[in-house]
C-alpha cells in the first residue's frame, strides 16, 4: 500500500538568488495553476499570481520570467512538523 502525501510543497528558485516556498494541497492542483498562470502568461515581465495556500485569498505577485527552477517536495507527515 503506497503512501498518499498530505501536501505538496513547492519551492520557487527566483533570478537573484531569492526562493519562495508555497504549498499545494494536490498534484494536479500545482500543475494547474502552473499551465493556467505561469505557463501561460501574456509576457516574460507579465506579474503572476502565486497563491499562498495558509492565507486565504491573499497572493504573492512575481513576474514569470523570475522563476528560475521550480522543485516540487510531497510532504507526508503533519501540518506541525514542517
Amino acid at each position: 500500500m503506497t503512501r498518499l502525501p498530505r501536501r505538496y510543497a513547492i519551492h520557487l528558485i527566483l533570478s537573484g538568488g531569492h526562493t519562495e516556498v508555497v504549498h499545494f494541497p494536490t498534484l494536479d492542483a500545482f500543475q494547474q495553476w502552473y499551465t493556467g498562470v505561469l505557463h501561460s502568461a501574456p509576457s516574460p515581465e507579465a506579474f503572476v499570481n502565486v497563491p499562498i495556500s495558509e492565507l486565504e485569498g491573499e497572493y504573492l505577485l512575481i513576474r514569470a520570467s523570475s522563476v528560475l527552477g521550480i522543485r516540487v517536495e510531497p510532504h507526508y507527515g503533519m501540518v506541525d512538523e514542517d
